[in-house]
């Protein structure tokens, strides 16, 4: 068995370089500074797969050769983040579609049309122009990043693993032996919707961090029957 990708706990803040406005963080302090702080998120430093692409590919470089506990920036221009804005993508609807759906809709509101997320640019003459391109295309971005430490710890990745693609990693068993790795399922995976689809992601993650191909799930059920009492003589 040999690890093929590294495993860290990062700390990050993402800003839009060309007003220095911070857009994303796991760090708790910048997040009130800049005030986005929301007590919905949870601020701790985030496992990461070094090579996973979870971060723009110049962070993710950067973060690979990063030394641990000293922080780092990084300028990611356009071409490389989320490319330019398509023109295409802003689209004009009409205002009476909004009032029949019960929306007031108002400039800077996130709103979903279908499947697709997008935000309000402007809004008047009966018409809302909205624009469906990613937040963060034409825009020149700046990450502050942070390697806190190495995950090193089997067990331990495997966690980070479980945290990453299903968001839950408490009351599952893990073992990692020479030729597979055996996840023992705990309880809220028999009733929980996201959870065959989450395997998939935790199987490919497996596989790229260990380099075991057989990732075995183990499903248990036990009795809630009450013990018997002993029978007297």
């Amino acid at each position: 068995m040999v690890d093929t990708k590294k495993m860290v706990h990062v700390n990050y803040e993402a800003y839009f370089a060309d007003n220095g406005k911070l857009f994303e963080t796991n760090v708790e302090a910048a997040a009130k500074d800049n005030g986005i702080y929301s007590e919905e998120h949870t601020y701790a430093p985030v496992p990461y797969i070094v090579g996973s692409n979870g971060f723009f590919p110049l962070v993710d470089e950067a973060i690979a050769k990063a030394e641990i506990g000293k922080e780092f920036e990084v300028s990611v221009p356009v071409e490389n983040a989320a490319g330019a804005k398509n023109p295409k993508l802003v689209e004009i609807h009409p205002l009476k579609d909004f009032y029949k759906a019960e929306i007031n809709p108002y400039p800077g509101m996130a709103i979903t049309l279908g499947n697709r997320h997008g935000v309000i640019v402007s809004v008047g003459a009966g018409r809302v122009k909205v624009d469906f391109n990613n937040p963060l295309a034409g825009h020149d971005l700046t990450y502050k990043v942070t390697v806190v430490d190495e995950i090193a710890d089997p067990v331990e990745k495997l966690k980070a693993i479980m945290g990453i693609n299903f968001g839950y990693a408490d009351e599952f068993g893990y073992a990692v032996e020479e030729d597979k790795i055996v996840i023992t399922e705990a309880d809220i995976c028999k009733y929980h919707e996201a959870w065959t689809v989450s395997k998939y992601r935790i199987v490919s993650a497996c596989r790229s961090v260990f380099g075991i191909d057989e990732i075995d799930f183990l499903q248990v059920w036990k009795s809630n029957k009450a013990p018997e009492a002993p029978k007297s003589d």
